[in-house]
């Protein structure tokens, strides 16, 4: 799946954000910026499922080379 950032600009000026295909914290440095073009702070954020899945999945990785070393 293609990394999408998409954009929301609700009429009462707000703004919505939602990161697509990205994982682990890569999501975070997207809305970063996202914060600098905008001049604006995040007033309220979630982690998706992209993010623990990936966080999962690292840590179980990093685990099973460290049993592979110890052998």
């Amino acid at each position: 799946m293609a990394k999408q950032l998409v954009v929301r600009l609700r009429a009462d000026g707000t703004v919505d954000a939602e990161t697509i295909g990205m994982h682990g914290a890569e999501c975070l440095d997207h809305i970063e910026a996202l914060e600098a073009l905008l001049d604006a702070e995040t007033v309220s954020s979630r982690f998706t499922e992209d993010y623990t899945t990936a966080s999962v999945e690292g840590r179980t990785r990093l685990e099973a080379e460290q049993k592979d070393g110890a052998s």
